[in-house]
Formats: C-alpha cells, structure tokens, sequence
C-alpha cells in the first residue's frame, strides 16, 4: 500500500515536471515567435511601428499569463500529492 502511494506522489511530480518544462517550452516558442513577426512587420511598414510594437507586447504578456498559469497548475499537482 505504501509503494502505491510513493508511487504515485513520484508520478505527479515528474508530471508537473514535465508540465512545467513544457509551459516554458512553449512560451519561448511564442514569444520568439511574436518577435520575430513583429520585426518583420516593422520592415515592411515602418510608420506603424508604435501599433505593432504595443500590440506585440500585449500578446506577449498574455502568453507569460497563459504559461504562469500551467506552471500553477502544475505546482497544485505537486502539493496535492
């Protein structure tokens, strides 16, 4: 009964582990993304610089919001074990 249950504390928490690891991952990703569209943008319309940058940064926070969120998620998977 006891291996059960250290099994399954082991289990969540290399599932948050890897949750957390593929939040971060992902959020990079997006953000690179973001970045990099972004900069393109500005190259083939530089008067509307202002506009994409601001909006740029508004969907990059949000991405960091959307991938705090998972790594919440992840760490009420650990202390619920």
């Amino acid at each position: 009964m006891l291996d059960m249950i250290l099994l399954d504390v082991a289990l969540a928490h290399f599932g948050a582990a890897i949750g957390a690891g593929i939040a971060a991952i992902a959020a990079g990703i997006g953000i690179g993304r973001i970045g990099g569209s972004a900069m393109e943008a500005i190259a083939r319309q530089p008067e509307s610089t202002g506009d994409i940058r601001s909006n740029m940064i508004v969907i990059a926070a949000l991405i960091e919001g959307v991938a705090l969120l998972a790594w919440l998620v992840c760490l009420l998977a650990v202390l619920k074990s």
